[in-house]
């Protein structure tokens, strides 16, 4: 009976224990305003995910943007290119849905795998920053817009104090606005992850301090994307959704519908990722920057933009202490011998890359990436192509376009 009595003391006192634990916990998502968390853990660990994932789209609200009339028509190469043993594994470690080498407007090669197929969307995660950008440099040469050096006080109230209103469009787009952000793709009690999974975005990129000056550091954050966004809808009274299907997504011959997550059905655009394109929808936006903004001779992105998208602001700062050679306006840059590669990527893989001395654009989706190199001592000296491995890239970049090039050469 004594023994009965301890085991029914212990269970008694570990359901306390639970129950203050529940509480606890509880209050501290109260106070802290991330009852998201919840939302987080439904949308991840119970359907097997560790964090975000490419299939995200009917998990958020989202709004549809039509494709264009008149698709644009891709070649083929006569014949056809295949991967080697040794590049098809490479590719599925990094769990690959779909790789894509184009020539021009040519495919020399299009690989599908893990049930990914040409007509299915996938997540862009921060791919989608780079068309942000593309989109600010329209509503420049539109008029909404009079200069990246603008401050964004012009446009949202919330700047318009000593503390912040020395922002412009351009900080935001070098990310160099010297704002507070915790950006974090695994941890959930991040301002990444409450933007991802919670409900009112504009509060929280909004209310976001100063901790530094402006212009002074390279340092990588969503919140400057969804900041452009919504300088975006104040300038040209349009929804960013709207404004990008009109002015962008119409205009490039785009195959299949695009389709960007929302916040909630009347809420805010995750401008800073969630755009969800198919394989080759991703292919004609690299065309775009490939062509220098043009699209069948019509000057979509201006000349003015494609001119200094790609050459990094090296007045900042970056952790490492080092001037930053890797951002520039919202796009990757690896300078190499005589070309520089222009890239957009996202945090699991997702990568636009355009190689302009070989005319090549390369599209790489999937699960994973490697890390970004963050130690001089452990770079690759190998060359590939132009390019040599340097800091601040994941090293699956050049990976990926070693297989291009001899992709390319092999379909001479």
């Amino acid at each position: 009976m004594a023994r009965k009595s301890k085991i029914r003391s212990f269970f008694k006192g570990f359901i306390w224990f639970l129950l203050i634990v529940i509480v606890g916990f509880n209050v501290y998502l109260a106070i802290s305003d991330r009852f998201y968390f919840y939302q987080a853990v439904a949308k991840t660990y119970f359907v097997g995910q560790a964090g975000p994932g490419i299939y995200d789209l009917d998990y958020f609200p989202y709004h549809t943007i039509d494709a264009a009339a008149k698709p644009s028509v891709f070649h083929h190469f006569g014949r056809e290119a295949s991967l080697n043993d040794a590049e098809r594994a490479y590719l599925d470690s990094l769990q690959t849905t779909s790789f894509l080498v184009m020539r021009n407007d040519t495919i020399l090669l299009e690989y599908y795998a893990n049930d990914h197929d040409e007509t299915m969307v996938s997540n862009s995660f921060s791919t989608a920053k780079s068309v942000v950008s593309l989109l600010l440099a329209i509503a420049v040469e539109d008029g909404f817009i009079k200069s990246f050096d603008e401050p964004v006080a012009n446009y949202l109230s919330e700047f318009n104090n000593t503390e912040k209103k020395g922002v412009t469009i351009r900080h935001l787009l070098t990310m160099s606005s010297g704002l507070e952000w915790s950006e974090s793709g695994g941890n959930p009690f991040t301002d990444n992850a409450e933007a991802y999974y919670g409900t009112d975005l504009r509060k929280l990129v909004l209310s976001k301090k100063p901790i530094r000056k402006p212009g002074e550091m390279f340092e990588y954050t969503s919140m400057s994307t969804q900041v452009l966004c919504y300088v975006l809808e104040a300038a040209t009274k349009k929804p960013m959704g709207d404004y990008f299907q009109e002015r962008l997504w119409r205009r490039i011959g785009s195959e299949n519908d695009a389709y960007w997550s929302k916040e909630s059905e009347d809420g805010d655009f995750k401008a800073y990722c969630c755009m969800y394109l198919t394989t080759r929808d991703y292919g004609r936006l690299g065309l775009l920057i490939l062509n220098n903004g043009k699209y069948k001779g019509e000057q979509i992105i201006p000349e003015w933009y494609m001119n200094e998208a790609f050459v990094p602001n090296t007045k900042l700062n970056t952790f490492q202490d080092e001037p930053n050679q890797r951002y520039s306006l919202h796009w990757w840059v690896v300078p190499g011998d005589g070309d520089t590669l222009r890239y957009a990527r996202g945090i699991n893989g997702q990568y636009v890359m355009v190689v302009p001395s070989k005319n090549l654009v390369v599209v790489r989706t999937g699960h994973k990436r490697t890390p970004d190199v963050t130690d001089k001592t452990k770079l690759k000296t190998d060359q590939v192509g132009p390019f040599r491995h340097q800091i601040g890239h994941p090293t699956d970049v050049f990976e990926y376009l070693q297989i291009a090039f001899r992709i390319a050469e092999s379909a001479k």
